[in-house]
C-alpha cells in the first residue's frame, strides 16, 4: 500500500465507488481517502453511469446487487462507451457472486466479498492500479507512434524490453524466463513449419507472455512455500491482466492470443477461458509447451530444476491432456535430436 500512497501524490488515480448502501460508501470513503486515494461515491448507479460518460476514472468499485440496476447491468452499459475502465465487482453474499461467464463477457477484472476487513480489497485495488499504470504507459506510447510508422518496430521492441524487465525485476527466479520462452517458441515453431510472420509473433509473444504478473502482489510472486487456493486464484489472473494491459494498443494485437491463452489446456481444464483442443489459438498451444518446459527446468525458490529425463517423461505424459499432441511430439523430437540448441538458449539466458 505504501508504494501506491506515495505515487498517488504524483499521479492522482481517480476511483469511483457505486453502492446503494450508504454505510458501505462512508466506510470506503474514510478508509481509501485516508490512504491517499481520490474517491468519488455514488449511491445511484444511473447517476454513476452519466458521470463516467463525462469524466475519466481509473478504477470502479461496483456493488453487484443494487436498485434500480444490478452491477452486471451497469457494466454492460459502461462497456458501450468505455472498454478500458478497470472494474472490481463487490458482493455482500458469496452465494450471490456473479457467474464466471459474466465476468469474462463484460471484461470485469475481478470481484471481492464485502468485509469489515479491507485488506483483500486493498490488494485488489493495488493490483488494479498497477495494471492501469501500465495501460497509461502503453497508450502513451501508442499515441506517439501513430504518425511514426517507420519507427514502429524499434519502439515496439524497446517497449517490450522495458516492461518485460519490470516484471522480471519483481522475481529473481524468473529472470531470463521470458527470453528463453521466446526463443524456445521460435525453435518449436520452426520445427512445425511456421512462416516468418508467425515466428515473429511467437518471438514477441514469448517475451511478453507474463506481463500480467505486474498486477500480482509481490507477497504472492515471491512466496517460498506452496500457494493457498486464494493466492493461486490470483496468480491465475495474470493472463487476463496481461491482455487487459495490452488490449488497447494496436501494435500488440497479434500477440494477445498468446498472452491470454498460454495457460489453457488441450483437455479444456486450463485458464482463463477453459478453451479445448483446436479452439485454443495455435501459437498459444506452442507457447504452452515451452513455457512449461522452462518452468520445469528452472530453479525456483521452493525447488531445484527437474532432471531432463523427468521433464521429457512429463511432457510425454501430458500430451493430449495439457498439451497439443502435435506440439508436444515436435518438442520432444527437439529434446531428443537437437538438444544442443536448447542448451545454447539456456546458456545465453541464465536465470
Amino acid at each position: 500500500m505504501r508504494k501506491y500512497m506515495q505515487e498517488a501524490e504524483i499521479f492522482p488515480y481517480k476511483i469511483m465507488a457505486v453502492d446503494d448502501d450508504a454505510g458501505i460508501l462512508d466506510s470506503l470513503k474514510v478508509v481509501l481517502k485516508r490512504s491517499g486515494y481520490d474517491l468519488t461515491c455514488f449511491s445511484n448507479p444511473v447517476e454513476a453511469i452519466n458521470e463516467l460518460k463525462n469524466n475519466h476514472y481509473d478504477l470502479l468499485l461496483l456493488d453487484f446487487i443494487m436498485d434500480p440496476l444490478h452491477g452486471d447491468q451497469v457494466v454492460e452499459e459502461i462497456r458501450t462507451f468505455d472498454k478500458s475502465l478497470y472494474i472490481l465487482l463487490l458482493t455482500g453474499h458469496k452465494d450471490l457472486a456473479p457467474p464466471l461467464e459474466t465476468l469474462k463477457k463484460l471484461d470485469i477484472q475481478g470481484y471481492c466479498e464485502k468485509s469489515n476487513n479491507f485488506d483483500q480489497l486493498f490488494l485488489l485495488i493495488e493490483s488494479g492500479l498497477k495494471s492501469v499504470d501500465q495501460m497509461h504507459i502503453i497508450n502513451d506510447i501508442n499515441e506517439e507512434l501513430k504518425d511514426k510508422n517507420e519507427e514502429l518496430e524499434k519502439a515496439y521492441l524497446d517497449t517490450i524490453g522495458i516492461l518485460r524487465q519490470t516484471v522480471e525485476a519483481k522475481d529473481p527466479y524468473t529472470r531470463g524466463h521470458s527470453d528463453r520462452v521466446s526463443e524456445y517458441s521460435v525453435l518449436l515453431g520452426t520445427k512445425l513449419g511456421l512462416d516468418e510472420k508467425s515466428l515473429h509473433v511467437l518471438k514477441i509473444g514469448g517475451l511478453f507472455h507474463d506481463i500480467g504478473k505486474i498486477g500480482i502482489p509481490d507477497s504472492i510472486l515471491l512466496k517460498e512455500s506452496k500457494l493457498d487456493d486464494e493466492e493461486y486464484s490470483q496468480i491465475k489472473n495474470h493472463p487476463s491482466i496481461g491482455a487487459h494491459i495490452l488490449g488497447d494498443a494496436e501494435i500488440f494485437k497479434d500477440i494477445l492470443p498468446i498472452v491470454l491463452h498460454h495457460h489453457e489446456r488441450f483437455d479444456g481444464r486450463g485458464y482463463p477461458s477453459q478453451l479445448e483442443g483446436e479452439n485454443i489459438p495455435y501459437l498459444a498451444r506452442i507457447a504452452a509447451v515451452v513455457d512449461t518446459f522452462d518452468a520445469m527446468t528452472s530453479k525456483r525458490s521452493y525447488r531445484d530444476a527437474m532432471p531432463i529425463g523427468v521433464v521429457k517423461a512429463e511432457i510425454k505424459k501430458c500430451s493430449g491432456t495439457q498439451f497439443d499432441p502435435k506440439c508436444a511430439e515436435a518438442f520432444l523430437d527437439i529434446l531428443e535430436n537437437e538438444y544442443d540448441k536448447i542448451e545454447n538458449i539456456k546458456n545465453k539466458y541464465q536465470g
